[in-house]
């Protein structure tokens, strides 16, 4: 619901679209808790503080006291938590994110700033080298499509069970 509002201003939304995000996530990863098979998640509660709400502090759009609010709320609510048994990272350049964005076409990333997107590809990236905690499987997702290439998308599932020690 702040998507849209923060696309708008983004200095005035960041602290509350983060929020609504660090909930959303932790709640998700609360009812995940509870699945005894196994989860795959779209993003975790650990790249919001890593990537968005420290990209949207450095970039000055969120304020110290918003940021050390949130980091805060977040060091509270994963202390809860188990962490990932594997974080699979779907690599792509910041022009191919772009394209993707505008395949897309939604009213509220159209006028997405270019130069936002490539400050959150460079956190993505400083944060995945110097993640230590948790295992990372980086796919370059650049020249991968997933609907038009099925034996690299098999490839690419066959060494995650690897990783995670599940039968293929």
């Amino acid at each position: 619901p702040y998507l849209s509002d923060f696309y708008g201003d983004m200095k005035r939304w960041s602290f509350n679209l983060q929020i609504f995000f660090l909930h959303h996530r932790f709640s998700t990863h609360i009812e995940m808790s509870g699945n005894i098979r196994g989860v795959i998640q779209d993003r975790t509660i650990y790249e919001d503080v890593e990537i968005f709400a420290r990209n949207l502090f450095e970039m000055e759009l969120m304020s110290k006291r918003d940021w050390q609010t949130y980091k805060d709320l977040f060091n509270n609510m994963t202390s809860f938590l188990t962490k990932p048994d594997l974080i699979i990272y779907l690599k792509a350049s910041t022009d191919t994110l772009m394209s993707r964005i505008n395949s897309r076409d939604r009213d509220f990333e159209r006028n997405i700033n270019p130069e936002y997107l490539h400050s959150l590809n460079i956190s993505y990236d400083n944060w995945i080298t110097g993640l230590n905690d948790i295992p990372v499987y980086v796919i370059e997702s650049d020249d991968f499509n997933i609907f038009n290439e099925p034996d690299k998308l098999e490839q690419y599932c066959n060494d995650i069970k690897s990783k995670l020690e599940l039968p293929n």
